[in-house]
């Protein structure tokens, strides 16, 4: 009867990982291939041969809330309460859906006040609104 030597039979001490490998860097080519068909489905407007006949727009001049040191505020130049700016604005959105707005706070103003108008143009639901700075000296 012949003797087995122990390294014939020795437990299994690493594991050949090589087709495993084989096999991620496969799988990462196929992904690596379908994944640009995947996402070419870009929806573009191509400009037209043709030119439009639209008259060109007048500059809109914004309308401008002016909130002072103390929380009053002005509406071009006219100085309302909350209530009176909250109905003032919701008559100009009535007649023009894209009112624009220009805020401007003084210089020492709380900003709170600023915030209670922001809300206010936010709840009606005003859109085109800027907050107006002062430019570096």
């Amino acid at each position: 009867m012949k003797k087995t030597s122990r390294s014939q039979h020795s437990s299994l001490n690493e594991l050949n990982i090589t087709p495993l490998l084989d096999l991620a860097f496969v799988l990462l080519v196929i992904f690596i291939i379908t994944t640009p068909q995947l996402v070419n489905n870009l929806e573009m407007n191509l400009p037209s041969a043709q030119v439009p006949q639209q008259q060109p727009k007048q500059p809109v001049k914004p309308n401008q809330i002016v909130v002072s040191v103390n929380g009053a505020v002005a509406l071009n130049g006219q100085p309302l309460t909350m209530e009176q700016l909250r109905t003032s604005l919701s008559a100009m959105k009535n007649a023009d859906p894209d009112v624009a707005l220009v805020i401007k706070g003084a210089r020492d103003t709380d900003y709170q006040h600023v915030i209670r108008v922001l809300d206010l143009i936010q709840q009606l639901g005003i859109a085109k609104m800027g907050l107006a700075t002062e430019t570096a000296q």
